[in-house]
C-alpha cells in the first residue's frame, strides 16, 4: 500500500517553492580571525573617536580663525603706526621721556653720592656708609635729595635723544642711500646720536645745574626745582643756567654716541650669535636681549664719559662769577690732577650700565606695544644683501 502515498521528495518538489520559510538562506561565511586581528565590535568605538578629533580638529581651527580676527581688530582699534611717520616720532619721543625720566629718578641715591664725592673725596667712604650718615642727618628724603631736577631734566633730555635719534638717523640714511647707509652704518649711528644728543643738552642743562648745586650743597641751597631755578637766575642771570653747557656737551654727547652706537652693534652681534632671525623671538627674548646690549653699551659709556661728568660737577659747584670757562677748568684741574678725574668711576659704572641696561628695555617694551619693532639687529636690506651674496 506504500505507493499509494507520495514519497518525502515528491511533496518537497511540490510544495517547498510555495513556501518561502522552508527555501535555504545563503549567508557569508564570516572570515576567520587571527590572533593579531582586533575584535570587530571596537570597530564602531574607533569612529567614534575619529570623529571626535575631526570635530576638535574642526574647533581648534574656527577658535584659531577667531583669535586671529580678534588680534586684528585689536590692532586696527589701537591704530597700526607707520614707520617715520609724525606718530611714528611721537611714539619714539614719549618713550625716550618715559625710559629716561623714570630710571634716572629712580637712582638718584646713587647719583647724589657719586656728586658729592666728585666735589670732597674725602666726604664719603662707600655708598652704604654715604647713604647712613645722609639718612641719620637728613632722614630717608635726604637719599633722594635732588629727584624732582632729575626727573623733570632727564625726561626732557630723553625725548630729544631718543626722537631726534630716530629722525636723524632717517634723515642721514636718506641722504647717503641705502647701500651707503648700511656700509657705515656705525658712522651713521654716531652721526644721529651727536646731533640729537646736542638738541637733548639744551633742554637738559638747566635742571641739571639746579640738580648739581642741591646734591652738592649742605643743606641743599634750594627747596626744589622751582625754587632753585629763580635762585639760580635771581643771582646771576639766566646765562647762570648754562654755564656748565660746554662740559655737559663734553659728557653727553661722547656718552651718547657710544650708547647708540654700541647698542646697535651688541644687538646685532647678539642676533648673529642666537639661530635663527630677530622675528622668530617673542616680545620677552627681544626686550631681554635690549636690556643685555644695553647694560654692555651703558659700561662704556660711563668709562668714556666720565672725566667731563667730574668736571661738570666741578663747575656747576665752584665755578665763580664771570669766570671764564677755560680758566675755570685750568683751576679746578690743577686742584683735582688727573687721577681726580676719576672719582666715583665704581659707582658710576654700576649706575650708568643699569641705567642704560633699563633705558633700552623701558623704551623697546614701548616700540613692541605700539606695534613698532625694536631697535637694533635689522637685517641688510635685499639689494644689499644679494651684492653681499655675489661678493661671497
Amino acid at each position: 500500500m506504500a505507493f499509494l502515498f507520495p514519497s518525502q521528495g515528491t511533496l518537497h518538489s511540490v510544495f517547498a517553492p510555495a513556501i518561502p520559510v522552508a527555501r535555504p538562506i545563503d549567508r557569508p561565511t564570516p572570515p576567520t580571525r587571527t590572533p593579531y586581528q582586533a575584535w570587530t565590535g571596537l570597530y564602531n568605538a574607533w569612529s567614534v573617536v575619529d570623529d571626535a578629533k575631526n570635530k576638535a580638529n574642526q574647533l581648534s581651527k574656527e577658535a584659531t580663525a577667531e583669535l586671529h580676527n580678534a588680534s586684528d581688530r585689536a590692532k586696527a582699534q589701537v591704530g597700526k603706526i607707520e614707520l617715520y611717520s609724525v606718530n611714528y616720532y611721537a611714539a619714539c619721543t614719549f618713550g625716550g621721556l618715559v625710559a629716561c625720566g623714570l630710571t634716572h629718578a629712580a637712582v638718584t641715591p646713587l647719583d647724589l653720592v657719586k656728586c658729592r664725592r666728585q666735589v670732597d673725596p674725602k666726604l664719603y667712604r662707600g655708598n652704604f656708609q654715604a647713604w647712613g650718615k645722609i639718612a641719620r642727618a637728613e632722614g630717608f628724603r635726604g637719599i633722594y635729595t635732588g629727584w624732582g631736577p632729575t626727573l623733570l631734566g632727564y625726561s626732557a633730555q630723553g625725548a630729544f635723544k631718543y626722537g631726534g635719534y630716530e629722525f636723524f638717523k632717517k634723515w642721514y640714511s636718506d641722504l647717503a642711500g641705502t647701500e651707503n647707509a648700511y656700509r657705515y652704518k656705525t658712522g651713521l649711528y654716531l652721526a644721529a646720536s651727536a646731533s640729537a644728543e646736542f638738541i637733548a643738552d639744551i633742554a637738559l642743562c638747566p635742571f641739571e645745574a639746579v640738580k648739581v648745586r642741591i646734591q652738592t650743597t649742605i643743606p641743599p641751597f634750594a627747596r626744589g626745582t622751582f625754587d632753585g631755578i629763580s635762585k639760580v637766575t635771581a643771582a646771576e642771570g639766566f646765562g647762570g643756567l648754562y654755564k656748565g653747557l660746554y662740559p655737559l656737551w663734553g659728557r653727553q654727547i661722547p656718552y651718547t654716541m657710544m650708547k647708540f652706537a654700541s647698542f646697535e652693534t651688541i644687538v646685532e652681534m647678539i642676533y648673529d650669535y642666537l639661530p635663527g632671525k630677530k622675528d622668530d623671538y617673542g616680545k620677552s627674548a627681544q626686550t631681554a636681549v635690549s636690556f643685555a646690549g644695553g647694560y654692555l653699551a651703558g659700561i662704556l659709556c660711563a668709562i668714556v664719559s666720565h672725566p667731563a661728568d667730574v668736571m661738570v660737577s666741578k663747575l656747576n659747584a665752584d665755578r665763580k662769577p664771570g669766570e671764564g670757562f677755560g680758566k675755570a677748568m685750568g683751576r679746578i684741574y690743577k686742584v683735582i690732577g688727573f687721577g681726580g678725574l676719576w672719582n666715583g668711576l665704581p659707582v658710576r659704572i654700576v649706575m650708568i650700565g643699569t641705567l642704560t641696561g633699563l633705558q633700552w628695555m623701558i623704551y623697546d617694551a614701548w616700540k613692541l606695544r605700539m606695534g613698532l619693532p625694536t631697535t637694533g639687529g635689522v637685517p641688510p636690506p635685499d639689494s644689499v644683501k644679494e651684492k653681499l651674496d655675489s661678493a661671497t
